[in-house]
């Protein structure tokens, strides 16, 4: 048996203020909770680019690495080039340009040294004569050095005097 309100049950009246302050109350919870996915959102957006330029320098500096690793495995291969051309052996001059020009656009780097101040970060002193007593000049270069893309990737290996 279901109990039927009688006229002597009273119903509460609902006035048209309670019903305008239960809506403003759910849109402003609703425009709160908008916000705050939409602060989410724009974080999310924010962590992906980062996450795309983290990835994207990852990737160029293995990249460089790699191809950093390539050339100095072929540097052995540079220095008989250069030592045969310096002993006069015909024909190896145009094998030897050509590869260096090649790894030169690249971005290798040959690093002269000659009659320059000694630096020990770009190469090692293997012989020394008696100078002035000033700064030691490099006065003959023994073995080339390179550089990779601005970075040291084999010292020379020089002769000093000072």
């Amino acid at each position: 048996m279901v109990d039927e309100p009688t006229d002597t049950d009273e119903v509460p009246a609902v006035t048209t203020d309670d019903a305008s302050e239960v809506v403003e109350h759910d849109i402003d919870a609703l425009l709160a909770e908008r916000d705050e996915f939409k602060d989410i959102a724009l974080r999310l957006q924010a962590d992906f680019e980062n996450y795309k330029k983290r990835v994207a320098t990852t990737q160029a500096d293995e990249v460089d690495r790699a191809t950093g690793r390539v050339v100095e495995a072929l540097l052995p291969v540079l220095d008989a080039c250069e030592a045969a051309f310096s002993h006069g052996v015909e024909g190896v001059e145009p094998v030897w340009s050509a590869l260096i020009g090649s790894l030169q656009k690249q971005g290798l780097e040959a690093v002269d040294l000659l009659d320059k101040p000694f630096d020990p970060s770009l190469a090692e002193a293997v012989a020394s004569e008696p100078g002035d007593g000033s700064e030691p000049i490099v006065v003959e270069v023994m073995r080339t050095g390179y550089r990779w893309k601005g970075k040291v990737l084999r010292a020379a290996m020089v002769k000093v005097r000072g």
